[in-house]
């Protein structure tokens, strides 16, 4: 019988780190892609705020919108100016992880465990 890849982030698996289950997760496609989408926007609100636009401050909203709930907790208590890449940043990271949990459970399907 042909030996199968344990998933790393199942109980079955004490003697992986943490730091392993976090690549796991974030190696997903799913997880990838929505990082490159929330650092486009990044890009995008940079560049727009370099502009002469008088609507160029609500630029920033729509990052953090993207990365919701997590980045508007983070951002509540801004005490210095690099507040915002700070909150967009844990805010993809954490969706990110999620995101890529669920992706690789829902490819699983109603397999158990191992």
């Amino acid at each position: 019988m042909p030996s199968t890849p344990e998933d790393p982030t199942t109980a079955s698996a004490p003697d992986r780190s943490f730091g392993s289950r976090l690549r796991y997760v974030l190696g997903d496609v799913a997880a990838l892609v929505y990082l490159a989408f929330i650092a486009a926007l990044v890009i995008w609100v940079y560049v727009d705020s370099a502009g002469e636009h008088e609507d160029a401050s609500f630029a920033g909203v729509i990052p953090l919108l993207a990365t919701a709930p997590a980045s508007v907790l983070v951002l509540l208590p801004p005490e210095f100016p690099g507040m915002f890449v700070v909150a967009v940043t844990v805010g993809a990271l954490v969706n990110a992880v999620v995101i890529g949990w669920c992706s690789r459970r829902l490819r699983r399907g109603g397999r158990a465990a191992r």
